[in-house]
């Protein structure tokens, strides 16, 4: 056993001996306020969260802190770990070496669409004082404070790059950012200019539950676990509700998913988010059997293989019709998928500029996402379902 273990163990134990000897504690988190007059043996986070499906991040609560551990990106094997202390109370000695940060968090940065609808449905959207880029956000609300210049644009448009000027001008608590890759800067570049951040690696859970409940993540940083509770707890309960609608359908059509991208096509694997929903939703994934979450192919394979299939979701979000699709390679329409048209794009929801809602507000909802995927291969069982991201590819020019 490590010396911080240990460490995280004995203060464990001491709140708990502390709480079952009747110390007070609060109704609620103090996710507005900090703590006017300390006392060590009060509980400052009565409302906590309980991580049911992500397997990337973790939390243990102390009287007055939290000590997050996440795992910052895909194959990352060592945690980054978070001290998280209640504003008004003494950051604990013995975790001085973490990164800490003062919470409530009240001036936030997202560099990350994906964190947006969270801070939408946990009432801290008011907190947002920068974003990467608006080119790419389809929340409204965000989009509001952008033009009335609440929430300013602090990225380089999702090349990477960091505004150093613009981001010490909105004078952040916390910039919350995703790195891909242990090689990448993103996080050493926001540590140079000085401003307090975390990594979120949401995209790195494979399955929908697992990434939505990153939302229980971002609470941690604003106090406002009852609220991320109430709200996935909702999500989890109609995703589950779906999936046993579809658990013993007579048949469960084929399908395909992706497409080519630059002579490759990046076809889900078994592991995949999205191999996971279509096995939800009563589809035969024909490419399930793969390892891993994706797979470089190239078409001829995928010919072989998926010529047959019924369905093709996920085709590609630039397509709006078959034309755009034949134009890009004319061997698509070897595919019975075409032929029966049903080709279906999770691109109802996309702007200008290509920024697609399905990435944002989806990864928080993938119950809306399951639903359009059940009406897409059982009609019958969702016959007034109104789509929310996905549409049929169209037939005409």
């Amino acid at each position: 056993m490590t010396k911080r273990m240990f460490v995280l163990l004995l203060c464990l134990w001491l709140t708990t001996v502390a709480w079952a000897q009747g110390a007070p504690t609060l109704e609620a988190n103090l996710s507005d306020s900090c703590v006017a007059d300390f006392d060590p043996t009060v509980d400052y986070f009565p409302d906590k969260v309980e991580v049911q499906y992500s397997e990337k991040f973790s939390v243990t609560y102390f009287n007055h802190y939290k000590i997050v551990e996440m795992l910052p990106w895909a194959g990352a094997e060592e945690p980054m770990v978070y001290l998280l202390v209640q504003c008004g109370t003494p950051v604990p000695s013995e975790y001085q070496d973490l990164t800490t940060i003062e919470i409530p968090v009240q001036r936030f940065v997202s560099m990350s669409t994906t964190i947006l609808p969270y801070l939408e449905t946990q009432g801290v959207l008011d907190r947002l004082v920068g974003i990467d880029t608006a080119m790419y956000v389809s929340s409204e609300a965000v989009l509001a404070r952008v033009a009335a210049g609440e929430t300013a644009e602090v990225g380089g448009g999702g090349m990477g790059s960091i505004n150093a000027e613009a981001l010490l001008a909105v004078d952040a608590d916390l910039v919350m950012a995703q790195q891909y890759f242990a090689g990448g800067t993103t996080l050493s570049e926001l540590q140079a200019v000085g401003v307090p951040a975390v990594l979120n690696a949401d995209y790195t859970d494979t399955s929908p539950l697992g990434q939505a409940e990153w939302g229980k993540y971002i609470a941690l940083f604003f106090n406002t676990e009852a609220q991320a509770n109430a709200v996935f707890d909702g999500v989890a309960e109609r995703y589950e509700a779906l999936r046993a609608l579809t658990a013993n359908v007579e048949t469960r059509p084929t399908t395909i998913a992706a497409s080519p991208f630059s002579g490759t096509w990046y076809m889900p694997a078994g592991s995949s988010t999205v191999a996971q929903l279509l096995a939800d939703a009563g589809a035969d994934f024909l490419f399930s059997d793969l390892e891993g979450t994706s797979v470089p192919l190239d078409i001829e394979v995928v010919l072989e293989r998926g010529a047959e299939a019924e369905f093709w979701v996920n085709a590609n979000q630039f397509w709006t019709t078959q034309a755009d699709m034949l134009n890009e390679d004319a061997r698509f329409a070897q595919f019975r998928a075409v032929t029966l048209g049903n080709v279906w794009n999770n691109n109802a929801r996309m702007n200008a500029n290509g920024g697609n809602d399905y990435f944002e507000s989806g990864v928080a909802n993938p119950d809306l996402i399951l639903a359009d995927l059940v009406a897409i291969f059982h009609p019958d069982l969702m016959p007034d379902h109104t789509f929310v991201y996905y549409r049929r590819l169209a037939s005409g020019e």
